[in-house]
C-alpha cells in the first residue's frame, strides 16, 4: 500500500468510468484534491467527431482528447485508474489512444 500512496503523490490520477452508452476520463489530483482535465463522449466539443456512443471508436477519441489537455498542461506521466472493469474494449481503447498522445502510465 505505501508504494500506491508514493506513485499519487508524484502522478496524478486518470480515472476512466464506463456506462452501457457512455465513457468518461477525468484527471484528478489527490493531493490538492481538484480536476486537471476531463473528457467525455458527451462533450459539446467531440460531438461532431462521435456517431455512436458505445464504441471502441469513440473511447479512442475520448482517450485522444484528454492525452492532448494532459500534454498542453505539461504533463507526461499519470497513474491509470480503471476502477473495478478489466482492461478490454473501451477501456483499453482510451488508454491505448492517450499513450499514443505521448502520456506514459
Amino acid at each position: 500500500m505505501k508504494n500506491i500512496t508514493r506513485i499519487k503523490k508524484n502522478r496524478p490520477r486518470l480515472h476512466v468510468f464506463r456506462s452501457n452508452k457512455h465513457i468518461y476520463a477525468q484527471v484528478i489530483d489527490d493531493i490538492k484534491n481538484m480536476t486537471i482535465a476531463s473528457s467525455s463522449s458527451i462533450c459539446s466539443n467531440l460531438k461532431a467527431k462521435i456517431h455512436s456512443t458505445a464504441t471502441c471508436k469513440t473511447a479512442a477519441i475520448v482517450g485522444q482528447d484528454i492525452g492532448n489537455k494532459l500534454r498542453n498542461k505539461g504533463i507526461k506521466k499519470i497513474v491509470f485508474d480503471r476502477g473495478n472493469k478489466i482492461y478490454h474494449g473501451r477501456i483499453k481503447a482510451l488508454a491505448e489512444a492517450t499513450r499514443r498522445e505521448g502520456i506514459e502510465f
